[in-house]
């Protein structure tokens, strides 16, 4: 088998400068990897190294987070709107026609407008640990609940803890089953980019806007009910942000999705990457899109 490589690219959209990953054979079905907080593409490293020899895999990372530009502030508004924004630039820029869009985290949000806009991009869903849906906001919530109800230095002090090494460390250990398996260059390259000048700052005013998201709830949900896009969910059953009603309550609106769970944390790719590619290997072959 001829050997498939990685490249690592880089676009300019609105002169902001977009890192990204890209494996596979560009006339092979594309699924584009959107990631969450605190880590970047960096995350998605193994899981396009099991599917590049099938798919077209594209994985970038939004403004401020990996080895994308961070803007000042005062120059881009660092909200889920305009990341959204940038991120559907990004896609018209780089030929991108139809995709199987895989939500983490962050993803959600950032995919889910994208997908209630155009949804003539989507071909299927594959969703990780994303959230839409109230019943799906976990216990972990609650600690920010007051810095996202109400933004002050006392209530940040807590949030800014997320983004220290056992901060971060508390979305990939917290309900892992095997933490042996969990690779320290992930949250190791988190830590890096959340220590440069201004970055915790950056990612204080976006985690304020997630409260946006709960106001695009219902949006999305349309979009499901009414176009009904092939879904895969798949679940870390520990993720103490996102549990598992997240998971189910997809399928009030998406009865049809394939639910697979995993004994695992927020980052269930770290431990169950393998299995997590052969069930969209799976998925995918089942609903014609290869």
């Amino acid at each position: 088998m001829k050997k498939q490589a990685v490249y690592y690219k880089n676009e300019n959209v609105d002169g902001v400068n977009i890192f990204y990953r890209e494996a596979g054979d560009k006339t092979k079905p594309s699924i584009l990897l959107l990631n969450g907080f605190p880590s970047s593409s960096i995350g998605f490293r193994d899981l396009i190294d099991h599917l590049k020899y099938d798919y077209h895999l594209i994985a970038p990372d939004y403004p401020a987070f990996g080895n994308s530009d961070v803007p000042s502030p005062d120059d881009y508004a660092y909200t889920f709107h305009n990341l959204s924004v940038t991120m559907e630039k990004f896609i018209d820029q780089i030929g991108l026609k139809q995709f199987s869009l895989y939500a983490f985290d962050y993803g959600g949000p950032v995919g889910f407008r994208i997908a209630a806009r155009r949804p003539g991009l989507i071909q299927s869903l594959i969703i990780q640990n994303a959230n839409a849906y109230t019943e799906g906001i976990g216990p972990a919530f609650g600690v920010a609940m007051p810095f996202l109800q109400n933004r002050t230095p006392e209530n940040e002090e807590p949030i800014r803890g997320l983004m220290t090494l056992d901060g971060i460390k508390i979305f990939y250990f917290t309900g892992a089953e095997d933490p042996s398996r969990i690779n320290p260059d992930g949250y190791m390259s988190d830590l890096y980019y959340l220590s440069r000048p201004g970055l915790v700052d950056i990612h204080l005013d976006l985690l304020h806007n997630y409260s946006s998201n709960v106001g695009e709830y219902g949006t999305w949900q349309q979009y499901f009910r009414t176009h009904q896009p092939p879904t895969l969910l798949v679940w870390g059953q520990n993720d103490p942000f996102f549990p598992l009603a997240s998971a189910l309550a997809y399928k009030n609106d998406l009865p049809a999705a394939e639910l697979f769970t995993y004994n695992t944390s927020h980052f269930a790719l770290e431990e169950y990457g393998g299995e997590i590619a052969a069930n969209i290997s799976d998925f995918l072959s089942k609903n014609n899109i290869s």
